[in-house]
């Protein structure tokens, strides 16, 4: 592990899940405190949400945004608490895991983190009530296929998330008859996702305004290591920069493809940890990148299995 150049990543939202982090605390300190803290910041008990749900309480923008920034903190804790200070080369996170990304790069500290997180989830979620917003994967087609479409029904391109796999978004109606005109276009499978609202799309205008006057009153250092944004798949280093990447996300594409190839070509990263629920940066990945190292760790039972094989 020390010869390698390692690169960590970080779940956005969607990957959530009840129980996450509950067994992290029980057994780390460093990981309890983080939750403790949460809640104590919060004035509320996101802890108690992020453990026991339930589901629906949980899935809302407002509690899952912070519950997954304070998760994928945690298990770089635990992981810390098992193998000490370990070299970081650069991070990334999907969407709300570039905060988290920039959290552990101390671009700002936990606090500064977790109540911009929770200013963004409660923003978005507003928006999410004002419009009739959704979202849809397009699987098995390539860019230019699936922006032809989105041009012709007057929706965005959210994510690019690995070859293969485009998500849009944009008005419900809209979203529905992309779908529709899929196959026209050469788009093996088209699926309406199941999520609240019309992420990375014009319909966070109010959002990308929100967000951008907080990140104006939000003091800002030069990340320990590189973080590399979602809207360039490219470092951001001085803290105007890391402003701009942030609030130009919530309207922007997330380009994560781009983000993978830059962390694997350019940085020369050869060993990824996921720190997050449900492994799918790992799938991500593997996608992009095939047969590229990836530890994806969430609970005590995979943090186990990737020492394992970072010990070995």
């Amino acid at each position: 592990m020390k010869d390698q150049r390692i690169a960590i990543l970080f779940a956005g939202q969607g990957a959530q899940t009840v129980g996450m982090g509950l067994d992290l605390i029980e057994k780390y300190p460093a990981a309890a405190a983080l939750f403790a803290r949460a809640d104590e910041i919060l004035g509320r008990p996101l802890s108690a949400i992020a453990f026991t749900g339930p589901d629906e309480e949980l899935t809302q923008t407002k509690n899952c945004q912070p519950a997954l920034f304070v998760h994928g903190l945690a298990c770089l804790a635990a992981l810390r608490a098992e193998i000490g200070e370990f070299p970081i080369h650069a991070a990334a996170g999907l969407s709300l895991g570039e905060f988290t990304a920039h959290a552990a790069a101390g671009t700002f500290d936990f606090e500064t983190g977790l109540r911009l997180v929770a200013q963004r989830g409660l923003f978005m979620q507003e928006a999410c009530e004002q419009n009739s917003g959704g979202m849809a994967a397009m699987i098995g087609a390539d860019e230019s296929a699936v922006r032809a479409l989105a041009a012709e029904t007057d929706v965005d391109v959210a994510n690019l998330n690995s070859p293969g796999q485009v998500v849009i978004s944009g008005e419900s109606s809209k979203v529905a008859l992309a779908v529709s005109l899929a196959k026209e276009h050469g788009i093996r499978l088209a699926k309406t996702l199941n999520v609240a609202g019309a992420y990375h799309s014009r319909l966070m205008n109010s959002v990308f305004l929100q967000l951008g006057e907080e990140l104006q009153k939000t003091t800002l250092a030069t990340p320990r290591f590189p973080v590399i944004c979602n809207v360039d798949a490219s470092p951001v280093r001085e803290p105007e920069e890391v402003r701009a990447s942030l609030q130009d996300q919530v309207t922007g594409t997330v380009r994560w493809s781009e983000t993978i190839e830059y962390l694997v070509d350019e940085a020369g990263c050869d060993l990824f940890l996921e720190l997050g629920p449900g492994g799918v940066l790992a799938g991500l990945l593997n996608r992009i990148r095939k047969g590229t190292p990836c530890h994806s760790i969430t609970d005590c039972a995979t943090l186990d299995a990737a020492l394992a094989a970072l010990r070995a």
